[in-house]
């Protein structure tokens, strides 16, 4: 439905499973309290949220949209959704799939308009005027939806026709919907008893509160610090193109933030290694001191949710939420994890090795030295820098490339078209498949700001669906946060980012290609989070392929095609560092486990977030010289995000993209055309419409196998069956 598409943009965190407690039955009981709404029709007069949209494909009126629109709106929108589900609850005709499944599909939908066009713009033009709108918006949003998921007379109706599914005569999608539907209600909670079902609701509410608390908090130290060097001296090693892109006229200054592009080129180019220092403590620390520490609201959130997972009968947060995911248990996801760190952690310590031995006696090798030395390493070992490869990965030949990519793999075409967008940045493309049908529009937003969160993302202002012949396609986003070159020159990237660029192109073809019906299961929805990634990460395994290079990758001044010999160079190099990698990655992974592994006992005893943190990375043995990828303060994917006990979700998915992609490498043909067919079908067109280990089986014709990842990132297998 409309609600859940919601909740996976706004409130994944707060989605509720449910396998104890009382079944209410059809008893009337006490509903968890929503809000006393009201609105005004003068509050209203002008609001571009309650007019038709007469803009090209129906994209948001961004430059008519003011702060003050959204909470009159928002109001309306939950009036006007409290009609739809009064009357749904209020039909005297027996339940029906038409009656109450596909109302309650359909229910929201101006509502949906304007919250996801809220959550779009907070996510990419924050101010403190819509900082201060999140603080109430996401609470009164999520009363809402316990209001409606807590429904008794509501859930007994939508159980009355999940009794009857075997003899609806229910077409695949439509069987689909009724399952996903009451399964999400029985995970709200609709099945409790109502004493549960307050505390369950009173819960969610302040989680609401804390995790929109988190992210404001990280976006706040992250803004906050800027290192400034006014000694030309203080940038050795930097290049001409990166000193130019964060040199300050007016502050007569190089000024660098702590956006990840921006930190990552710092630290591997920077021969200055105290102002590494600094900013590696800056990245490290953030949201973990004074007014925007995140501490008390990391260690607030695992608690309520270990506490909320108890209620609803799991042992932990993390055994509720991977219960429909492919891993099914902690145990599973954690088995997995550990399988890959232990080579990748042994690895790890021989690159720190190498990198202490060519610094010698002069210092002792620390966790701000890692990027640049490891630079360095690879640079005399196979004679490869990135300052010699970015020339050739310009921004829009890049993504030029990933156009192409999905035209000789998906027939599908990518027009540019002049829209007005959120911000002057935003590109847009009318996307066709190939009969020349519109599929959906596409809009990328590529460079970072002081309002814009970090990371890369992809996100939709509106799902497809097909409904009573009514089709209706998507609005799909792509965010990146690139350095913003100087006024004329080009934007020149780093290998990881081309790869970061696909992999959110991957997400966005997700969402744009789905035949889906229905909105709740279309694109990435109602798909499980460790299954998620795959869509997006087997694209990745194309931007190193010869054949995709020479389309791509061109000397932004010349056009000359990247030489072979320097593909050989990053072939040969590839596996380069993937200890570290490997290691930062799945040391965040399982603290994430940890923080939702506990009990609701365990949960409460913990009072400090930096040493649990400590316990737990101690624990499983991570070296000093590597920190996590996220550390619990900034680990927004957790406590600000819809990845609790989920970030293992990534490399769970490269088992999926690995063994997928090594299909392609034994047909000897990157764009086998049968192939090609089967994962358009099965894996983009059909978003969540089966469970997602049978959607990969009817593409690939098997289970997967773990063998290609390892293998993928260097990691043989001995006869033994252990990593070697």
């Amino acid at each position: 439905m409309k609600l859940s598409s919601l909740l996976c943009l706004f409130l994944a965190t707060f989605t509720l499973a449910a396998c104890g407690g009382g079944d209410s039955g059809d008893e009337a009981d006490p509903q968890p309290a929503s809000d006393e709404i009201t609105v005004t029709d003068a509050e209203l007069v002008g609001n571009p949220f309650m007019q038709e949209w007469d803009t090209p494909y129906g994209v948001p009126p961004f430059a008519s949209i003011e702060n003050g629109h959204y909470m009159p709106a928002i109001k309306k929108g939950i009036l006007e959704l409290r009609a739809e589900i009064d009357a749904i609850v209020s039909n005297p005709d027996a339940p029906t799939f038409e009656n109450t499944i596909l109302a309650v599909e359909l229910a929201g939908e101006d509502l949906t308009r304007v919250s996801r066009t809220f959550g779009n713009i907070t996510g990419t033009e924050l101010d403190d005027e819509l900082r201060a709108l999140q603080t109430e918006i996401y609470p009164m949003l999520t009363r809402e939806y316990d209001a409606i998921n807590l429904n008794a007379e509501l859930w007994a109706r939508i159980r009355a026709v999940y009794e009857q599914k075997d003899s609806l005569g229910l077409d695949e999608q439509d069987a689909r919907l009724l399952e996903l539907q009451h399964r999400d209600f029985v995970r709200s909670g609709a099945a409790l008893s109502p004493e549960v079902k307050q505390q369950v609701a009173d819960i969610n509410e302040q989680l609401s509160s804390l995790t929109t608390s988190f992210g404001q908090n990280l976006l706040g130290s992250t803004k906050a610090f800027k290192l400034e060097i006014t000694d030309e001296a203080q940038t050795a090693g930097l290049s001409d193109s990166f000193k130019a892109s964060v040199w300050s006229e007016e502050k007569g200054a190089w000024i660098i933030g702590l956006n990840r592009s921006a930190y990552e080129t710092f630290m591997t180019q920077s021969e200055v290694r105290e102002l590494r220092e600094t900013m590696f403590n800056a990245y490290r620390l953030r949201a973990s001191e004074g007014e925007y520490d995140n501490g008390l609201n990391a260690i607030r959130i695992a608690q309520l949710r270990a506490k909320r997972a108890e209620l609803m009968g799991y042992q932990s947060h993390a055994h509720y939420q991977l219960e429909t995911r492919m891993a099914k248990t902690p145990q599973a996801a954690e088995d997995f994890l550990l399988r890959v760190w232990r080579p990748g952690l042994e690895r790890a310590k021989e690159e720190r090795a190498d990198m202490q031995a060519m610094i010698g006696d002069e210092f002792t090798f620390a966790g701000h030295d890692w990027w640049h030395y490891a630079e360095k390493v690879r640079k005399a070992r196979y004679d490869l820098d990135e300052n010699e490869t970015k020339p050739y990965f310009d921004l829009e030949s890049v993504r030029n490339g990933a156009f192409e990519m999905a035209h000789r793999l998906f027939g599908l075409t990518f027009e540019p078209v002049d829209i007005k967008g959120w911000n002057p940045v935003v590109t847009s493309y009318d996307v066709k498949d190939a009969d020349g049908n519109h599929l959906g529009l596409f809009m990328t937003d590529m460079y970072a700001r002081d309002s814009k969160r970090g990371g890369a993302w992809m996100s939709s202002y509106r799902i497809a669906s097909n409904v009573g012949g009514d089709s209706v396609r998507p609005i799909i986003t792509n965010n990146l946060n690139l350095s913003t070159p100087p006024e004329g020159e080009p934007t020149l990237m780093r290998f990881s980012e081309v790869e970061t660029l696909f992999h959110e192109f991957g997400h966005g073809l997700h969402g744009l290609m789905t035949q889906i019906n229905y909105s709740s299961f279309a694109g990435t929805s109602g798909s499980p989070r460790d299954y998620t990634e795959f869509p997006a990460q087997i694209l990745e395994h194309w931007t190193a392929e010869p054949e995709m290079l020479a389309i791509y990758a061109r000397h932004y001044a010349s056009g000359d095609v990247i030489p072979e010999e320097l593909v050989e160079r990053m072939r040969v190099a590839a596996n380069f560092n993937q200890g570290f990698a490997t290691t930062e990655y799945i040391a965040a992974s399982l603290l994430d486990l940890r923080w939702h592994m506990l009990s609701s006992e365990e949960a409460a005893a913990i009072t400090d977030a930096r040493a649990f943190e400590q316990q737990v990375l101690d624990g499983y043995g991570l070296i000093d010289e590597i920190e996590p990828r996220y550390r619990s303060q900034y680990f927004s994917h957790i406590f600000a995000g819809g990845y609790s006990a989920g970030y293992y979700a990534y490399l769970w998915s490269e088992i999926l993209d690995a063994d997928g992609f090594a299909a392609f490498k034994q047909a000897e043909n990157i764009w086998d055309p049968e192939l090609a067919g089967r994962l358009k079908k099965w894996i983009y067109e059909s978003g969540g419409l089966r469970e997602a280990d049978e959607l990969y089986r009817d593409f690939r014709g098997q289970d997967p196998s773990i063998e290609p990842l390892l293998e993928g990132r260097g990691f043989a297998i001995g006869d033994s069956g252990e990593e070697t």
